[in-house]
């Protein structure tokens, strides 16, 4: 049975900095990537970042966290970690953790296979 269970997330001033962690069982992970996704307030959830878990850990990052955002991972935990620095307000959502047992487009929703419970983050101004 495959579970996807998150910690962290909270609230922050703008500028501040939290990190999300994201461990998953149940997998052979030889094969697999993992995901962010986040999801404001009447707005349809979209990629964060994510990870390989396999051919040297490549990660991809949307544009709007290039630079501030530091996905990373933990093979013997088999557990993903997002660093969010330099936070705003428009980084207020829930978060999501994924993982997808072979997809190639990690920025699409579709490919992920599994899902986190989402954890709320909160920027203030």
């Amino acid at each position: 049975q495959v579970q996807v269970v998150q910690s962290g997330g909270g609230l922050v001033q703008a500028g501040g900095s939290l990190r999300l962690s994201c461990a998953a069982s149940g997998l052979v992970f030889g094969s697999y990537a993992m995901g962010w996704f986040r999801q404001a307030p009447g707005k349809e959830r979209e990629f964060v970042a994510a990870i390989r878990w396999i051919g040297g850990g490549s990660t991809y990052y949307a544009d709007s966290v290039k630079g501030r955002f530091t996905i990373s991972r933990e093979n013997t935990k088999n557990t993903v970690f997002l660093q969010m620095n330099s936070l705003k307000p428009e980084d207020t959502a829930v978060y999501y953790c994924a993982v997808t047992r072979g997809g190639s487009n990690y920025y699409s929703i579709h490919e992920y296979d599994y899902w986190g419970e989402g954890t709320q983050v909160t920027v203030s101004s």
